[in-house]
């Protein structure tokens, strides 16, 4: 087996959804668009983060949910600031604990990528029920204020 690639459906969207995540997420490009005879996209097949996915415009009728969402990983609150606020602008909807859905409905997690490591809080679990608790009640993720947390600040 080569690779396992998430597919994603669309109802219309899908060559606009693909643009717009390759222009917020590093290391993201479009790599090519199949169209029907009378021109529409079909499929996309586009790269985030180095990674391959495809999506394709088949309708209506299977709405995305939060049971499959995609998890950002990102190096600090500036990067993290940045693609979330993207995400908003471009109609998407926060939910909680970094969570957010974008104007298409699908799902996003916007996270540190040391997040194992700061929710487990190097194994005291005294800081890991505090990073919980501030996890808890944040829309999105403030690194600064769970890493407080973690040190009882």
């Amino acid at each position: 087996m080569r690779q396992i690639v998430p597919f994603i459906w669309y109802d219309g969207q899908a060559e606009e959804a693909a643009t717009f995540y390759t222009s917020v997420i590093p290391d993201s490009s479009v790599q090519n668009v199949q169209r029907l005879p009378d021109g529409t996209t079909m499929v996309v097949e586009f790269v985030l983060g180095g990674k391959p996915y495809r999506a394709m415009n088949a309708g209506p009728g299977h709405p995305h949910s939060d049971a499959i969402s995609f998890q950002i990983d990102v190096d600090d609150q500036d990067e993290l600031d940045r693609i979330w606020d993207a995400f908003l602008d471009a109609g998407g909807t926060p939910s909680m604990c970094g969570w957010l859905t974008d104007a298409w409905g699908v799902s996003w997690q916007v996270t540190p990528a040391n997040w194992g490591e700061l929710m487990s809080a190097g194994g005291d679990p005294e800081g890991r029920a505090r990073a919980f608790d501030a996890m808890m009640r944040m829309v999105k993720l403030d690194i600064p204020t769970l890493e407080a947390a973690i040190r009882g600040e």
